[in-house]
């Protein structure tokens, strides 16, 4: 295995968490905007209990990948950073809104007024800065950003203010709400919040599943060489099979209550759209001609990355199990309370 190989599936690693750690966060928001009825409270502060303690911390992913980025594709980064530089800005503003209404809601005077006014802020960052992302995402596999001479010539709007991309987007927000409103089935031992966030789970799946075929459908036109690979390569039965199994499992588990396993299997589902979309692009970063060999940076630099990935990752891992296991637990543990 090459190194470059070797950086650029650290890259769809660290994506991977940030989508099952921070894609729930984002989902958080969506269902803070959307509580309603006499529960409305109990579910902002479920919310609030769930994300409190680590929302900070599951940023680490981006900015992991992002450095991994920079250092191991310099030409890469430097295409996508100019190309997509409007919904890439957009996005960093809504990650920094989006943390600074929460706190600011947590430690703001308690008047309604103001708790309305830090929640709205709060949930319609958490709403599009997911979308921004699917977008970017989107705009990669549709192979309208070119490069000649190393300099960008499809402009900052064309590649990614297309339905596609958008489509992308879209799916991405309900796949996050998705996985969020599944956990937050587990955060709680009141049987009605928990039955309040399944049916919220059961209605993003669909929503999701929906999306999902829209996205497929406008592959064609949209991400030819992406689509092909989703449907002619050799991972592609073995990898919708495995992606329907687990879909179905979420909605069984969920109509049975079985909270635990539906946290496994929504988290598999997601991993596995994450790696399908991957290896469906593979070797390309950004199609059409920018692949994981032709933008790497020379082997002396992979070199020292993937040594200081390999060094950091002994500090890391433990780090954020230990930070999970006693700030999570706590939160549990308060909620419960």
């Amino acid at each position: 295995m090459s190194m470059s190989l070797c950086v650029g599936g650290a890259m769809i690693a660290a994506l991977t968490f940030y989508a099952l750690l921070a894609g729930a966060d984002y989902g958080g928001g969506v269902w803070d905007l959307l509580a309603f009825g006499r529960r409305a409270k109990a579910q902002r502060d479920l919310i609030a209990h769930a994300i409190g303690p680590v929302w900070e911390t599951n940023h680490v992913w981006l900015i992991l990948l992002v450095v991994l980025l920079f250092v191991g594709f310099p030409m890469a980064y430097a295409a996508l950073a100019t190309a997509l530089h409007i919904p890439l800005t957009l996005a960093l503003i809504g990650i920094v809104l989006r943390g600074a209404a929460f706190t600011f809601r947590t430690y703001d005077s308690q008047r309604d007024d103001v708790q309305r006014r830090w929640s709205r802020l709060f949930s319609y960052a958490s709403l599009v800065t997911p979308v921004l992302l699917g977008v970017t995402l989107g705009a990669m596999a549709s192979g309208t950003i070119t490069v000649e001479n190393d300099v960008v010539t499809s402009g900052y709007v064309r590649s990614w203010l297309a339905p596609f991309p958008f489509a992308v987007g879209f799916f991405v927000l309900a796949l996050f709400a998705f996985l969020a409103a599944v956990y937050l089935t587990l955060e709680t031992n009141d049987m009605e919040l928990q039955d309040d966030f399944r049916k919220r789970a059961l209605v993003a799946g669909v929503v999701s599943g929906v999306l999902a075929a829209l996205v497929f459908e406008l592959s064609a036109d949209g991400a030819p060489k992406v689509r092909a690979g989703l449907t002619a390569s050799n991972f592609a039965i073995p990898l919708h099979a495995l992606t329907a199994l687990s879909a179905l499992g979420v909605f069984y588990t969920l109509w049975k209550r079985q909270y635990t396993t539906a946290r496994i299997l929504v988290a598999a589902q997601v991993s596995l759209i994450l790696w399908g979309w991957a290896l469906a692009q593979f070797p390309c970063i950004i199609e059409p001609n920018i692949t994981i060999d032709s933008a790497a940076a020379p082997p002396a630099m992979l070199r020292l990355l993937l040594i200081a990935l390999g060094t950091g990752s002994v500090v890391l891992f433990p780090s954020i199990y230990l930070l999970f296991r006693i700030f999570k637990s706590e939160a549990t543990a308060v909620e419960e309370h």
